[in-house]
């Protein structure tokens, strides 16, 4: 496993670098507003840090996938599956790199957030910058405020449906590369199963009740969101041991 778990860290490991070095301009940028009293540089900085967060963690699992479906319809990916593995560990490798992306990226983001928000706070910052701050976070959740067990209660739970999405992600690319594999409108379908399925993923996160307070419904849903995961974990993988291994 710890084979195939460094094999598939190698496979993004460039696209990794290349956010790494993105993220270290925009920090320049809002540094440079910072520490140069300009607060229209501040805020371009603050933004774009704030969005390369966002499509940063999304891309871990993207990019999980994209490696996943180029495994199971190229030759040189599917010799992968002609290796004494089972499906089990190929695609628990995948899972676990997916995890692991998405929480080194959740705690950099976070850590470098805490960062900056402490240094906005110790150079004075006007109080209409920090509410542009408070008000990016309330772009994901409007009972959100600033402060750490509400951000990593936040960061859990995007983690946490990120990857209940990207498991259900690998069972729709499966679907495609085997049931359906060849078959006239076959993308389309799983396309739909994948809407489907996320629709009614969202439907059941959603009957956590909010009386029980911000954090809690945010940790409950992310929970809810891990069995998911598993449980499309545990489908895909009986589909690819039954139609892809060889």
């Amino acid at each position: 496993m710890l084979r195939l778990l460094k094999y598939e860290l190698r496979k993004t490991q460039f696209s990794k670098l290349i956010l790494l070095g993105i993220t270290l301009v925009a920090q320049a940028v809002f540094l440079a507003g910072l520490w140069g009293k300009k607060e229209d540089t501040l805020a371009i900085g603050a933004f774009l840090l704030f969005a390369i967060a966002i499509v940063g963690i999304a891309l871990m699992g993207i990019l999980s996938v994209v490696t996943l479906h180029r495994d199971m319809n190229t030759k040189q990916g599917y010799m992968l599956f002609m290796t004494p593995n089972s499906c089990y560990r190929i695609l628990g490798a995948k899972v676990i790199e997916c995890a692991l992306s998405l929480l080194l990226a959740g705690a950099f983001f976070f850590g470098l957030g805490y960062l900056d928000f402490s240094l906005i706070l110790g150079e004075g910052t006007n109080k209409q910058l920090w509410d542009m701050f408070n008000q990016m976070v309330r772009t994901i959740n409007q009972h959100i405020v600033l402060d750490a067990p509400h951000i990593s209660a936040l960061i859990f739970e995007i983690i946490a449906t990120w990857l209940c999405t990207i498991t259900t992600a690998y069972l729709a690319d499966v679907i495609s590369s085997s049931l359906l594999n060849g078959k006239k409108g076959g993308l389309l379908i799983t396309f739909l199963i994948f809407l489907l399925l996320n629709y009614g993923i969202s439907k059941l996160l959603q009957l956590v009740p909010s009386t029980i307070g911000v954090i809690p419904v945010l940790l409950w849903q992310g929970v809810i969101a891990l069995v998911l995961a598993g449980i499309m974990y545990v489908i895909t993988a009986r589909l690819m041991e039954k139609y892809l291994s060889v």
